[in-house]
């Protein structure tokens, strides 16, 4: 029997109640909108002695990675947060987390890039990271939210992986949307997670360590291989965590969630919030006869190409939806339309793919802009051709 809480969350302090279970030995941050919410809630339960963590409150996030490697490379647990301007602050130490192969987990709350100054939703701050080595995960909900960190720290910390996970949510759309959410007991949620006995630590002083050292052409080229062929065993990983996870909450959790895939002949692509909205779309749609489905990718890194193609096998056209905007690339298109594009190209499948980019800064997309996609899908997918290959919603002219 599944034992849960029923609480009303914001997706800011549902990722808060998540770092209470963990408990983690050290958690370095600083305040950023729209994340402040989950360290500031974390900071007091450090103050009422609701967990045994080590709390660092830090004068920048470069400052706050910089102190959860030194901690994690000690052999600690460690967990942080961030958004937007703070983890592209976080830049150098950001991939210095992941080539020491540091199983750190940090949320970050999806903000706008500046300038201009925006404190509002869209993906460009862990886009920007996504070469970073980290495993991405995205959440459309608040629980969602809470259940990828539970699950990102028994990932993180597979012996096969040891690599960061960044859990995503959106800016203020969930991170301040309140909705109910479940949460596991504290009994279950602790055996889960399990204890972390750390291969290599900074302290074993019988077993001295040497950690980031400086690495010359004849060794670096190697390390760099290493990490990938980690990042490829990711996926496994992520599938089993999942897997176990369910047996645990009820709520299964795999690699991409599909809504009317069965028999779709075209299909819209979207990470995060906006799937709710697409979904809803798509229903409405499919009850007017409209052989449409929804593909929610919840790992972005790794990237599920062989996932995507499977999923995508029988359609004819997709719309790839990004929140965010890869600049200087072919035609300005999103990083999302990049990736599915290249997976659609190396499996040979002959799928027409169109880029809408939406919500940048926060703006709303609304069931009519979902529509007028599924409209241009239809014309695409009679006539074979794709007119305009990067095209925003909701755009004023």
């Amino acid at each position: 029997m599944v034992v849960t809480t029923k609480l009303a969350l914001d997706g800011a302090h549902a990722a808060a109640q998540a770092m209470r279970q963990v408990n983690p030995d050290v958690v370095a941050a600083y305040p950023i909108t729209p994340q402040t919410a989950i360290v500031q809630t974390f900071s007091q339960y450090v103050a009422d002695g609701e967990v045994d963590t080590e709390f660092m409150a830090v004068e920048s996030e470069h400052a706050a990675m910089s102190a959860c490697i030194g901690a994690a490379a000690a052999g600690g647990r460690v967990m942080t947060a961030t958004a937007a301007n703070g983890l592209a602050l976080m830049w150098e130490v950001v991939y210095i987390a992941s080539s020491m192969r540091l199983p750190i987990v940090m949320s970050v709350v999806n903000r706008a890039l500046s300038a201009p100054l925006n404190i509002h939703c869209d993906h460009s701050d862990s886009m920007g990271a996504r070469d970073a080595g980290w495993i991405q995960l995205y959440s459309e909900t608040a629980q969602e939210a809470y259940d990828n960190l539970i699950q990102a720290v028994r990932i993180a910390e597979h012996p096969d992986l040891l690599t960061p996970v960044m859990v995503m949510q959106d800016g203020f759309i969930t991170g301040h949307g309140v909705e109910r959410v479940e949460l596991l007991d504290d009994a279950v949620a602790k055996q889960f997670i399990g204890t972390y006995t750390p291969k290599y630590s900074l302290l074993d002083i019988d077993s001295p360590k040497t950690f980031g050292a400086w690495d010359m052409y004849d060794y670096y080229f190697e390390h760099k291989r290493q990490q990938t062929d980690a990042l490829s065993k990711a996926m496994k990983v992520i599938v089993n965590v999942g897997q176990a996870y369910e047996g645990v909450s009820g709520r299964r959790y795999g690699v991409l969630d599909q809504y009317a895939m069965d028999d779709a002949e075209l299909a819209i692509i979207v990470l995060s919030s906006a799937a709710g909205t697409a979904r809803n779309t798509v229903k409405k749609l499919r009850a007017e006869g409209v052989k449409i489905g929804l593909v929610k990718p919840r790992v972005f890194r790794p990237f599920p190409a062989d996932e995507l193609v499977e999923a995508l096998s029988g359609v004819k056209a997709v719309a790839v939806l990004d929140r965010s905007i890869s600049f200087g690339a072919v035609e300005g298109a999103g990083p999302l339309f990049l990736e599915v594009c290249a997976a659609l190209f190396v499996a040979g499948l002959g799928a027409k793919a169109v880029n809408y980019i939406y919500g940048l800064g926060g703006r709303d997309i609304f069931p009519q802009h979902l529509e007028q996609v599924a409209s241009d899908l239809q014309g695409i997918a009679a006539t074979g051709k794709v007119t305009s290959l990067v095209n925003y919603l909701g755009l004023r002219e």
